[in-house]
């Protein structure tokens, strides 16, 4: 920076010439933040401790503090459930977590560490501080809040959901009662934009749907990975289904930012399921090489790996069983 909002004109819209300390590297400053209530409690604690001249940085160090204290908490749930801690490593050596996480601080990591605090807690019988964690998680970056169905196989866990709920309002309603409607920012346009209201945005379902019936088949894809999730996942270690309803969401949703891969590592982590990650590569990719065409044959490899793995580990009594679990013939949870 040389004083002026000089540097900042090739990419965001600036309030003044800088002169007079009002430059921002906020883009469309002039309409309500986009971003909900817990990350821009986080974006302030962050900045309540550092003078204005410290730019990104403590954000940089905020998001290292915060992966590590991801890592430490997978290696804790990693001994619980009796599996080799070496697995989080896959989260503490990432290099989408270095890059995402750390040196660009996208808030995404928050959102990532509060749903997986949640999906643990659940699943370690505390539904309340787990609902809790899920609803801060929700009003983090809203995404968060597919994983909730693999959370679903238990009666004790449904507490999980009225509490995320009331958490999750309860962090909205200062900016509710001061901004009313305009709360949501620019989040319709942000989703015309990105091309989610015509459908135009869904790389894999859009080769064979197009416009409204695209979104349908997209909402479609997701509450059916959210019913299989509910199904298939063992409540104690629903690992497992958070991937699936992670992975195929984003199959089908198909986010072109790599910072959204996020949510899926911990769990990734948490299950073994190391295939998945295949779909993390392909968003990332797509950072890389901004091509739709690439980026369908990405998703579409990352398709074959998950689907060839999945064939090589599945033995035919775990087909059985899951067909009993999904046709309701059976009450016994499937691992």
């Amino acid at each position: 920076m040389n004083g002026t909002c000089d540097d900042l004109k090739p990419r965001f819209r600036g309030l003044g010439d800088g002169a007079d300390g009002h430059c921002t590297a906020i883009n469309r400053p002039d309409v309500t933040t986009i971003y909900p209530p817990m990350a821009q409690l986080w974006f302030a604690a962050v900045r309540a401790f550092v003078p204005a001249t410290a730019q990104y940085m403590p954000f940089q160090v905020a998001g290292l503090l915060l992966s590590l204290v991801v890592t430490i908490a997978l290696v804790v749930v990693l001994r619980k459930t009796g599996r080799p801690t070496w697995w989080a490593a896959l989260w503490a050596w990432s290099p989408l977590v270095a890059s995402e996480a750390v040196t660009n601080s996208h808030v995404d990591a928050l959102g990532a560490a509060l749903a997986t605090a949640g999906a643990v807690l659940v699943a370690f019988g505390r539904p309340i501080w787990g609902g809790i964690a899920l609803g801060a998680a929700t009003a983090t970056k809203l995404i968060p809040a597919i994983v909730y169905p693999p959370l679903l196989g238990r009666w004790r866990s449904c507490w999980a959901i009225p509490v995320g709920i009331a958490m999750f309002g309860l962090l909205y309603v200062p900016y509710v009662l001061t901004t009313g409607l305009d709360v949501l920012g620019y989040l319709p346009g942000y989703l015309s934009e990105e091309g989610y209201e015509d459908g135009s945005r869904f790389a894999l379902v859009s080769l064979v749907f197009r416009g409204d019936a695209a979104t349908v088949v997209v909402g479609l894809a997701v509450l059916l990975a959210a019913f299989v999730a509910w199904r298939l996942s063992d409540p104690s270690r629903p690992w497992s289904g958070e991937v699936l309803m992670i992975g195929v969401t984003f199959l089908a949703v198909t986010p072109r930012y790599p910072w959204y891969a996020l949510l899926l590592i911990p769990f990734v982590v948490l299950s073994g399921r190391w295939e998945w990650l295949s779909i993390g590569l392909a968003i990332a990719l797509r950072g890389v090489w901004p091509s739709t065409d690439a980026y369908r044959w990405w998703l579409l490899a990352a398709v074959a790996v998950i689907v060839v793995v999945t064939l090589l580990r599945t033995s035919r009594s775990d087909w059985r069983r899951w067909w009993e679990r999904l046709s309701f013939r059976s009450v016994e949870h499937v691992r």
